[in-house]
């Protein structure tokens, strides 16, 4: 199994108890943190690797839209690319609507220069109707917006593999020879055996298809995903994979070419009384900044996640996920930026037992 990180950058309310001058500072401690476990060096349970770390395409915080502060995910993007040297590094996910996909193509190859190859395209339809409503994107129907991803899909691929988008005529984007230069550093398989046993690579970036919906956005997935992220419960997750796996069938993909992925909220303690004193700390945040029923939504949603246990516990969790199919887990805790016991007991117990 693989791992990822999210690193707090505002949009759960995350930053609210660190002043806003010390808040590039708190995000990229974690990213080094992160960087150097990825590179085996000496910090707690250093030599087991966080593959990624991974950061919300969001602009108002949830569960309520505040004046805290949720730091632009694009931006952070080259920041973390320039700061960073082994890590990869992802969005969860970039709302396709919210920025031109020829412009986004360009943006993300320019990152993926900067990292020296390592950036991740997590795309999706997008969902959260006030942020849309109050940027002036209004909010089309899901059909409309799902059209839209596959469109914009089709352009970024397009640009990243050939240089150019050439013209495309979209119901909701259209491009006529937008050049993509610098061009991805990265390079992936794409069409059928080269004749010397193996695909023929182009440059691209790795697509991430976020999402569950099972008449679009798996199909989707099955035509262009080199991973996908859904539903990270076992009857959900089991059920999504074998619609994407019909999807496949229909495409003519083979459906072992995709990783599945899934997100986790962890609340991991040595004992009881730890992941009691954590959902405390949770239950006190949220009334604090989202006081009623919000923030108890939210309490809620944490205390009745699947990875809330010891590390024993979640260890066997998430062996009943990889026995599915689920390989890739991409891993939020809370109060990330100011307290690391959580993850330092992560990546010490849970990641050593179920790495590959």
């Amino acid at each position: 199994m693989r791992f990822g990180l999210f690193i707090p950058q505002g949009w759960r309310m995350s930053l609210t108890d660190i002043p806003p001058a010390q808040h590039w500072e708190t995000m990229l401690s974690l990213l080094h943190y992160a960087d150097n476990a990825a590179a085996g060096e000496a910090v707690p349970g250093g030599e087991f690797a966080w593959e990624s770390v991974w950061v919300y395409d969001h602009f108002h915080t949830v569960p309520v839209p505040s004046d805290e502060a949720t730091h632009e995910a694009w931006s952070l993007m080259a920041a973390f690319a320039a700061a960073s040297q082994r890590v990869r590094l992802g969005q969860m996910c970039t709302c396709m609507a919210y920025r031109n996909p020829a412009y986004l193509a360009k943006v993300a190859s320019t990152v993926d220069t900067i990292s020296g190859g390592r950036t991740e395209m997590g795309i999706g339809a997008g969902w959260y109707e006030h942020e849309w409503r109050a940027y002036g994107y209004g909010f089309p129907r899901a059909g409309d917006r799902l059209r839209a991803l596959d469109e914009g899909v089709q352009i970024m691929e397009r640009m990243w593999r050939t240089g150019s988008s050439g013209t495309f005529e979209g119901q909701h984007f259209q491009a006529d020879g937008a050049l993509c230069y610098p061009q991805p550093l990265q390079q992936l398989p794409v069409g059928t055996s080269n004749g010397s046993g193996g695909a023929d690579l182009v440059p691209s970036i790795p697509l991430w298809i976020a999402g569950g919906g099972e008449k679009k956005t798996l199909r989707i997935a099955a035509q262009h995903a080199q991973y996908t992220n859904f539903s990270g419960t076992p009857e959900e997750f089991q059920h999504k994979s074998q619609v994407l796996e019909q999807h496949c069938r229909d495409v003519g993909r083979d459906f072992a070419e995709i990783t599945r992925s899934a997100n986790y909220n962890v609340v991991i303690g040595e004992n009881q009384a730890e992941i009691d004193d954590k959902l405390a700390w949770i239950d006190a945040h949220f009334a604090k900044y989202a006081p009623g029923e919000p923030g108890h939504r939210e309490s809620s949603l944490w205390r009745h996640g699947l990875m809330v246990g010891t590390p024993e516990q979640i260890v066997e969790k998430l062996t009943e996920m990889k026995a599915l199919g689920m390989t890739y887990a991409i891993t939020y805790f809370a109060n990330a930026a100011g307290d690391r016991d959580q993850i330092e007991l992560f990546q010490r117990q849970v990641i050593p037992a179920l790495q590959d």
